[in-house]
């Protein structure tokens, strides 16, 4: 439901579990996911109203479905500051660590002119990271950084 946001959170720095995560077909998800919420002391984004309502004060509706929107919303009630982090992966949460050589030079999709540039890797997704040109471009898709 808010796979988008899920990744645009985590490029922010904010640790965020999906409920992609649990076992596809379980008829108490939704118990689950409240479960998940309270034990840990999470807040509940969701764009199920009854599922929000559930919750109670750790329940948030997202009412749009557009990401940008999202994110506004959750900026507006003063949950996130909206500001580009690389610090956790965008595909499994994990925190990232500063790359290592070999694996700047085993990833395929690694920029040819590495000069100046930081290199993030994820350790569970094998996965690099790093700041280049393509930054700005998502500054201005996240958080509308003009920068």
């Amino acid at each position: 439901m808010l796979g988008t946001l899920t990744r645009r959170l985590r490029l922010m720095g904010y640790d965020t579990i999906s409920a992609n995560a649990l076992s596809p077909g379980n008829p108490r998800e939704d118990s689950v996911i409240l479960s998940i919420a309270q034990t840990q002391g999470r807040i509940l984004l969701t764009r199920d109203a009854e599922l929000a309502r559930r919750a109670g004060a750790q329940g948030i509706y997202i009412g749009s479905e557009d990401p940008a929107a999202q994110v506004h919303q959750l900026t507006d009630m003063g949950l996130i500051v909206p500001s580009l982090r690389f610090d956790r992966c965008s595909i499994c949460n994990t925190p990232l660590r500063p790359a290592r050589q070999r694996e700047i030079e085993s990833a395929a999709y690694a920029p040819a002119d590495r000069r100046s540039l930081t290199f993030f890797w994820c350790p569970t997704c094998r996965r690099l990271y790093w700041e280049g040109s393509h930054t700005r471009r998502m500054r201005k898709d996240l958080i509308g950084d003009q920068d």
